[in-house]
């Protein structure tokens, strides 16, 4: 049985191939449109989970989507978020599934909040659960509760639109200079540098109880169609008595102050419901999806202070993961029980080593190396000499965070690194924080953590600080990835290889990508990447090139991709590397 499960049409639209009774395949559209969260039809990731899965359009049983679109078009309606070139048909978007993707086969639909839980649940490897789900919104629910046995999952209980815990940090977000839906991780990143000065003011729009009952003052809110990406009124700048930071704008101290307000707000308000969850199940285990558990500061309260004896977040929490929640939901409903455990995210196309010497026929300089051993002994020295290597390795990773596959690697004890990263690589604020990657039988050595990190979603305690600078952030505390020998082989060696060098066995690891763009996929993305940065050198699997080998007319070949705007009707237009190569 083959099921694909699909999110589209809000933001981070991607594909999934569940394939008799397992995860096959998973990507989101924007790492192969090269539009940042991508929010159309995944046509591309389908077309590569058909590919993975070696199956056609007629091979697929079902489609499952992640939502039901006559609920959100009555919650739009009740809103009056519609402007006058929006469809008022509930079809629309199953419309536009169908037809874009050529199916005429069976299309089920799935609540946003279950296919959350679903993302979450159904990946566990849990025999039961209690559920929750923390996001802005879907149809109308905001907060979901509800608990799992077996292949059954219920939510008894939610918080409903316009209350939101996931748009109430979107709105500082968007207050603080930051684009929602992708700029609330750098709120949590200028937390650390203020004190929550602001707290007292935010807390007076909210009135809340221990469980679902939690409500906003509408009257500090503008969610409208009107108000764009703004989402707070005048009410609010008059309330917090501090003016809105423009985008260019150096965050002020004021700014830091607010932003660690509102993320000790979030905390707490998630920590109560927590517990609330926990005296109303009794379960021991809580699985947790939605955006806001990409929050990995509150995943760490919520596993460290929380009353779960153990936590399962996926590693793509957001909707892109509703996809495969949708997918599950349709195989459970179809008789086909829950896809097995997810060890790891791992769920994207790679290329092979042929594959790589092909591609670099053209005129550039590289090395292949016929033994790994031989390759690793190259990228530890370079990087312990202070070099800044780009890491292109195996299937890509499934969800925001780059775990070995698509990373960007350096010394995690060098700070001029991290400098240089942000400032001439990244092009990034200086405030936001790099995280390690370490071997899973070497971070508790280096991390007061007592639970595997798989996927980089919560922070701990860094042990040695000042000899891990560029990995530590000013609260003494990292994100780091506990990296599997048996399902990152790889870059587990790396990392031992490292530590024989060094005396430590973790590298900083930070997504390889540029200011603006997606993870890089493809080889062809990361070459345009290497030469468009100032990375030292890049690993494609087996072959290294390093900057010096680059020829100079190749600059001329990467030129500005104009990547469009990410509306349904606009087309990205490649540079002509896509072409050259």
């Amino acid at each position: 049985m083959n099921i694909i499960g699909i999110s589209a049409f809000s933001h981070d639209a991607a594909c999934c191939l569940l394939q008799d009774g397992q995860l096959r395949a998973a990507a989101a559209q924007e790492r192969f449109s090269r539009i940042k969260h991508d929010r159309r039809l995944p046509i591309d990731a389908f077309r590569y989970c058909l590919r993975e899965g070696r199956i056609s359009l007629t091979d697929v049983d079902c489609i499952a989507y992640y939502e039901q679109p006559v609920d959100k078009l009555s919650r739009q309606l009740w809103a009056r978020q519609l402007d006058r070139s929006s469809a008022l048909d509930p079809r629309h978007a199953l419309n536009t599934v169908v037809d874009g993707l050529g199916f005429d086969g069976p299309v089920h639909t799935f609540a946003h909040a279950l296919s959350h839980a679903a993302s979450a649940y159904c990946y566990s490897g849990f025999e039961d659960s209690a559920l929750l789900t923390v996001d802005a919104v879907g149809e109308w629910t905001t907060i979901g509760f509800g608990s799992a046995e077996g292949d059954q999952l219920e939510l008894f209980a939610t918080t409903d639109y316009p209350h939101s815990l996931g748009l109430l940090y979107s709105t500082l977000t968007a207050y603080l200079g930051f684009r929602v839906d992708s700029g609330e991780y750098k709120v949590m990143g200028l937390a650390p540098y203020g004190e929550p000065r602001y707290r007292r003011l935010l807390e007076r729009i909210i009135t809340h109880d221990a469980g679902p009952d939690l409500r906003f003052d509408q009257r500090y809110f503008d969610f409208g169609p009107g108000s764009g990406a703004k989402m707070y009124s005048p009410a609010l700048v008059a309330l917090l008595g501090i003016d809105p930071r423009d985008p260019d704008q150096t965050p002020t101290q004021e700014h830091a102050d607010l932003a660690c307000s509102i993320q000790g707000l979030i905390e707490d308000l998630l920590m109560t419901r927590v517990r609330w969850l926990h005296e109303e199940t009794g379960s021991e285990r809580l699985c947790y999806a939605g955006g806001v558990a990409l929050n990995c500061v509150a995943n760490a309260r919520i596993r460290r202070e929380g009353p779960f004896r153990d936590v399962f977040v996926p590693p793509a929490p957001g909707d892109d993961g509703a996809a495969l929640g949708a997918a599950a939901l349709a195989q459970m409903a179809l008789g086909g029980g829950r896809p097995g455990r997810m060890e790891h995210a791992h769920w994207g196309p790679r290329w092979s080593g042929l594959d790589i010497r092909h591609l670099l026929h053209a005129p550039l300089r590289s090395h292949t190396f016929d033994e790994e051993g031989d390759l690793l002994e190259e990228v530890a020295r370079r990087l312990a000499g202070g070099e800044i290597i780009g890491w292109f390795h195996g299937a890509m990773e499934w969800g925001p965070r780059a775990l070995g596959a698509r990373s960007i690697l350096a010394d995690p004890r060098n700070p001029d690194v991290a400098q240089r990263l942000n400032r001439q690589i990244k092009e990034r604020e200086d405030f936001r924080p790099f995280a390690p990657s370490v071997g899973g039988d070497q971070a508790h050595r280096w991390f007061d953590m007592d639970a595997p990190s798989p996927f980089m979603l919560e922070t701990c305690p860094v042990l040695e600080p000042e000899t891990l600078e560029a990995v530590t952030h000013v609260d003494g505390t990292a994100r780091p990835q506990t990296v599997s020998a048996e399902w990152s082989p790889r870059f587990a060696r790396l990392l031992d290889v490292f530590g024989r060098r060094t005396g430590y066995p973790v590298l900083l690891n930070t997504s390889f990508n540029t200011r603006g763009e997606p993870i890089v996929c493809s080889p062809a993305d990361a070459l345009r990447c290497f030469v468009a940065s100032g990375l030292d050198a890049l690993i494609l699997e087996d072959c290294l090139i390093d900057r010096h080998g680059i020829p100079s007319s190749w600059p001329d070949l990467f030129a500005h991709v104009d990547v469009g705007s990410g509306k349904d009707d606009d087309q990205p237009r490649r540079s002509n590397l896509y072409a050259f190569v």
